[in-house]
């Protein structure tokens, strides 16, 4: 279960992605269904889920894809069979499938610039395997920088 905190390690430089990002990574797989992934949002507090195909990383799927995929009459008492049919779509109608990734020894601010330059706000972390190890969010980037004392946003 992600607990969406970075976890810092005593072994890692405090400056890379490893040191930052969330290691316990909830997944989803292609077959997956919207009601299942909301679920997961619900539950776990977590806005991206990296979605794996035989272990390997094929898409990603956030809270906002979510809710722009089922209807918004869904949760309603006079929500009909269509509204309540949007939940049963599957996680690989609605994922991102060109997903930029992050490299535990990439640096924190190489990761940065990256999500910056592409609009994104979650990397998913693969190992030289192609495994999925963690993921890095705007939100662990902000409590770097409050931990490690960025002057962003401080009055001169």
């Amino acid at each position: 279960m992600s607990t969406n905190r970075p976890n810092p390690r005593d072994d890692c430089d405090p400056n890379t992605v490893a040191a930052i990002m969330t290691r316990h990574v909830i997944c989803v797989t292609l077959d997956n269904t919207l009601k299942a992934v909301r679920q997961l949002f619900e539950t776990h507090r977590v806005h991206h889920l990296p979605v794996l195909d035989q272990g390997k990383l094929v898409g990603i799927v956030s809270d906002r894809d979510m809710l722009r995929a089922i209807s918004p009459g869904v949760d309603k008492p006079t929500a009909s069979a269509q509204d309540l049919a949007t939940l049963g779509k599957h996680v690989h109608q609605i994922m991102k499938r060109n997903v930029l990734t992050a490299r535990p020894l990439m640096s924190v601010a190489e990761a940065g610039q990256l999500m910056l330059a592409q609009s994104v706000s979650a990397l998913p972390v693969l190992d030289g395997d192609g495994r999925c190890v963690g993921i890095v969010t705007s939100r662990d980037f902000m409590k770097w920088c409050l931990a490690s004392g960025c002057s962003v946003g401080k009055a001169a």
